[in-house]
């Protein structure tokens, strides 16, 4: 389990160059308060940037250096794991990226990429996907599960489960099996080479032992098989050439490819992004003739040219998500072409390898044929010297066939164990396994908040709904206030699953503007019924703007303010 204690940020957002510290095991329950822009929600981003390298809100890096002091951003996070004590530095302007391990620096003799995934993998075991779903739930920048890709989903409860850890061993299990695959191919070749180099070389010494008479008509002929087998494998050669250089032709963009391909799946997150916001907005200007805030009537021709505007930009992001995925299909379909085509390279690859290893055994007994006629001619003949090269091939091919088997073996282990590992394995066992209790708890959760439907996930991990009347709904089909309530289940699940596990379990909590949207005050009353059950072994932060509502309620009270333009904590 992971145990948070404590964070604290300088220069970051609008922060000045004065440390603000947060105790993050100090209380069970906190409640994080302060006005509009006064920081409370740069608690988010600081926990976000320190561990993961990045902000939680959809902002660039260097608009989290402060814009007054303009350098020295410096977040440090202390936790704990076991015995273990941790602390993460990182800082911007200068770059800063250190880890800490009960007061040594780890080395940081690799890149900061590998040195990233040490942090994430080696030490907390945790991504920025899972650590979302089980630590924090914001607002606007938050990906709620039932939101994400499928396999992104998969991704997330695989950590959660501890089980991700068999897609990096199969992954390099694939590396093994694709050398073993080459090397078997390899050693039978040489085998066979040896093997019929044994036969020529045994027939060869039963020649010369019988004294036969026409044998020197005999191996002149083979010396003229010899030549035709060589000339027909130097044509053989000539071809595979030309073949692999046509397919070499039709690979030279696989990296420009596969860039192609990274861009538009990053185009299509904004997309999705700027589709939600927009729908959000033209749902807003639908639904409402009052504005929420200032309680004042809207403009009916304001609210008509504004719901034009926002249709008519959903409609052109949706004819672009359209064309979009038409392009990411047929850049897909081009990648797995040239992936073909590349192993039918690495086919060619081996099979001239071998016609070249052929051709220079058969340049061997060729050679050795010239010398025997030679032999023959003067009657010098050294039938113990051949008798002691066929040992000699013996004993290598004795010892091919043992490399051979011993090669099978481990191919057949490796075979085993990746089918042991693949998504039909093991790790399908253990999702199975768990399904049920996954489903149950999300069930009692919603159940507990006064939300009374049956919801299920597959394997796949996605959902169906359905109501008392076994009416069936999916997660879109819902009011931005049960779907806020699917979410807080999902997130109470997933940290109950992680302490089952032992896995992606942690002290903290983090919640932002739970209180301050799509929950009434039913709703309210049951959320905080659940808070308080989780504090036995959790520390709770509730970010909100209802201080006054709240405050009652909490054990702690952390209280942001804004003095001459900087954020800092209210004495």
């Amino acid at each position: 389990m992971i145990i948070f204690k404590k964070i604290k940020w300088k220069n970051f957002l609008s922060t000045g160059n004065q440390f603000i510290e947060v105790d993050l095991n100090k209380s069970n329950t906190t409640l994080v308060i302060g006005t509009n822009g006064s920081g409370k929600s740069t608690l988010l981003d600081a926990m976000t940037f320190v561990l993961f390298n990045r902000p939680f809100r959809i902002i660039k890096k260097d608009q989290m250096i402060n814009t007054v002091n303009n350098g020295e951003a410096l977040v440090e996070i202390d936790f704990s794991i076991g015995t273990k004590q941790y602390k993460v530095k990182r800082g911007i302007k200068p770059n800063i990226f250190e880890i800490y391990e009960n007061g040594e620096l780890i080395n940081q003799d690799a890149s900061s990429v590998d040195y990233q995934k040490v942090l994430e993998r080696n030490i907390m075991r945790l991504s920025y996907r899972s650590f979302i779903q089980v630590v924090l739930l914001g607002s606007s920048s938050y990906e709620p599960f039932m939101k994400m890709k499928s396999r992104y989903r998969k991704e997330a409860v695989e950590e959660i489960l501890d089980i991700k850890v068999f897609s990096h061993m199969d992954w390099m299990l694939r590396d093994q099996q694709s050398t073993l695959n080459k090397k078997l191919i390899e050693v039978k070749h040489n085998a066979d080479l040896i093997k019929s180099k044994h036969e020529l070389e045994e027939k060869h010494y039963n020649d010369i032992k019988n004294r036969n008479t026409d044998d020197k008509t005999y191996k002149e002929d083979q010396l003229k098989k010899l030549d035709l087998d060589k000339k027909n494998y130097l044509e053989k050669i000539q071809q595979l050439d030309s073949e692999y250089k046509q397919l070499e032709e039709q690979t030279k963009d696989k990296d420009k490819t596969q860039t192609k391909l990274s861009q538009l799946e990053k185009i299509e997150t904004k997309i999705e992004h700027n589709l939600e916001t927009h729908n959000k907005n033209l749902e807003f200007f639908s639904e409402n003739d009052y504005c929420p805030t200032c309680t004042q009537p809207i403009d009916e021709q304001f609210r008509y040219d504004k719901q034009g505007k926002l249709k008519s930009k959903v409609d052109t992001l949706n004819d672009g998500m359209k064309k979009l995925v038409e392009e990411i299909t047929i850049t897909e379909n081009k990648l797995s072409q040239i992936n073909s085509i590349s192993a039918k390279m690495t086919d060619l690859n081996i099979e001239m390898s071998k016609v070249n290893t052929s051709i220079n055994e058969l340049k061997k007994f060729s050679d050795n044929l010239h010398n025997e006629i030679l032999l023959l001619d003067n009657k010098k003949e050294d039938s113990n010297n051949i008798e002691k090269q066929l040992e000699e091939l013996k004993v290598n091919l004795e010892q091919s066939q043992v490399d051979l088997d011993k090669i099978t073996e481990e191919k057949t282990y490796i075979d085993t164990v990746r089918e042991i590992l693949s998504e039909k394995g093991a790790k399908t066992k253990i999702i199975k396994k768990y399904l049920p209790i996954m489903n149950t708890l999300i069930n009692q959760y919603l159940q507990d908040m006064n939300f009374f439907v049956n919801f299920h996930l597959d394997e796949e991990f996605n959902e169906t709904i359905k109501s008392r009347f076994r009416d069936t709904f999916n997660y879109n089909s819902f009011s931005e206030g049960e779907k806020l309530r699917i979410d807080l289940a999902l997130l109470f699940t997933w940290r109950s699953i992680a302490k089952i596990r032992n896995s992606a379990s942690t002290n903290l909590l983090i919640m932002d503007e739970v209180f301050d949207s799509s929950l009434d005050a039913s709703g309210t009353d049951e959320f905080l019924k659940l808070i308080n059950e989780l504090t036995s072994d959790t520390n709770v932060f509730i970010i909100s703007h209802k201080g006054d509502t709240l405050i009652d309620k909490f054990t702690n009270v952390i209280k942001f303010e804004k003095v001459k333009s900087f954020s800092r904590l209210a004495s």
